[in-house]
């Protein structure tokens, strides 16, 4: 058996005021998983526990399988809830902890039919005899998750359950996690912070910030089709790029973006993505790209579609079958604000400032303007005098382009790059999408 749950303009206040989650709609079908995804302190966990019955609901509606639920205590929910710190008892073993929602239910049945198959189905047969304090971080989170499989609930309920984990094993705990539902058919809410378990886990996520729903959908379409730039910012590895730029569209002339530094000509006829740019012109907006929609090559490759921005390596990180070129262009980068909490300014200053001296002189020589150039050809981006200051010379201050392993660039070289038109993004000033229109899903074709 499984349960439909739906959230009707749920709100949780706590004391002084503080409002935690906002008006929060959100329906979650029979045997479907969603992910509320997001940072820290932004809601997700108390929808979490108001669904679970641990906190109470200030306003709005909670319904399970359609029947109100507001008032019903957390052990008549039927719902399994797995936190973030495992929540075992240290003086049981694991087959004790696992068997305990059973001893309170029914004290007087014998339940270990239910724990072996619980054990077998999470590979820890050979753990149930050992305590909590003789397990590592993988296989306390595992008798965790046995303790609630074997309530067979009609919801489970996953509160950042790999976070205390390293990588690797959080990644193969993931995939286990999958599996198990899938096999369960259970509905299944699972609230994280990091967006690749958002992304690899969900039939759908729902991006939340500062308590309110920004976009529900499937990890395809809030990656490709983000409805703000928050959205766009937070879904996706490496992060978007996102660069300020104001839009110029003389009556006589070519529609082109002006990055400050440089400017990059649309291509004619406009699309319809980039007509709707035109009501946008003088005004602020942020640019978006991701990293696989640029590549560095020759002008004379550049397709019909493409537009070219100049740029100077900065870093490179080497991944295997693939590398991460960070590259300044001299445009300002755009912030986001509630990604992630600011970080305190840390030694080495002195360091950081003679790197920024140096990138800038290498900024000034890329993006200065040179006696006797040409006009630029059609499609090209034109290197105006850069603005004062400089860019900072930080690698979170350029772009970040994906490489196969036949891009070599040198730190200090000037590359061109082609940006993919038909996978750009463009946010107005108060952060909303106008590129792509609605109604146009871009291609996530390279």
């Amino acid at each position: 058996m499984t349960r439909a749950i739906s959230l009707r303009d749920v709100t949780k206040t706590f004391p002084k005021n503080v409002v935690a989650v906002d008006r929060l709609s959100l329906d979650i079908a029979p045997g479907e998983f969603v992910v509320l995804l997001g940072p820290s302190g932004c809601g997700k966990s108390t929808v979490l526990r108001m669904i679970a019955g641990l906190e109470d609901i200030t306003s709005g509606q909670l319904l399970l399988d359609g029947a109100y639920a507001n008032h019903l205590p957390p052990g008549q929910r039927q719902l399994a809830m797995v936190f973030q710190d495992y929540a075992l008892y240290p003086n049981m073993t694991s087959r004790q902890n696992i068997s305990f929602p059973l001893r309170i239910e029914a004290p007087h049945e014998d339940g270990s039919p239910r724990v072996n198959e619980a054990a077998r189905l999470l590979g820890i047969q050979d753990l149930l005899d050992r305590y909590p304090g003789q397990l590592s971080g993988g296989e306390r989170q595992r008798v965790a998750m046995g303790r609630a499989i074997v309530r067979r609930p009609t919801a489970f309920l996953l509160d950042e359950p790999l976070s205390n984990l390293d990588a690797k094993l959080r990644n193969r705990l993931r995939a286990e996690i999958a599996t198990l539902t899938r096999h369960l058919g259970v509905t299944t809410v699972y609230v994280t912070h990091d967006q690749s378990e958002a992304m690899s886990l969900g039939d759908t996520v729902a991006v939340m910030r500062d308590g309110l729903l920004q976009q529900i959908g499937s990890a395809r379409d809030v990656y490709r089709l983000p409805d703000n730039v928050f959205v766009a910012a937070f879904v996706g590895t490496p992060r978007i790029n996102l660069l300020r730029a104001t839009v110029y569209a003389p009556l006589d002339g070519r529609m082109s973006i002006d990055f400050g530094t440089q400017r990059m000509q649309l291509p004619q006829p406009l699309s319809l993505d980039h007509q709707l740019l035109r009501v946008q012109m003088g005004r602020d907006i942020t640019v978006g790209v991701r990293s696989e929609a640029v590549r560095i090559a020759s002008p004379e490759e550049m397709r019909p579609s493409e537009a070219l921005l100049n740029g100077v390596v900065q870093h490179v990180e080497f991944q295997g079958h693939e590398s991460l070129i960070y590259v300044s262009t001299g445009a300002r980068p755009a912030e986001v604000d509630g990604l992630e909490a600011p970080r305190p300014p840390s030694a080495g200053s002195r360091t950081r400032r003679a790197t920024r001296s140096r990138m800038g002189r290498l900024l000034n020589r890329a993006f200065g303007a040179a006696p006797g150039r040409g006009s630029p050809a059609p499609g090209a981006a034109e290197a105006a005098e850069p603005p004062s200051p400089m860019p900072s010379g930080r690698v979170s201050d350029g772009l970040v382009v994906r490489a196969g392993m036949d891009v070599q660039p040198r730190i200090g070289e000037r590359v061109p790059l082609l940006l993919d038109l038909d996978q750009l993004y463009v946010f107005d000033s108060d952060g909303r999408r106008i590129c792509p229109a609605q109604g146009r899903v871009p291609s996530l074709d390279h």
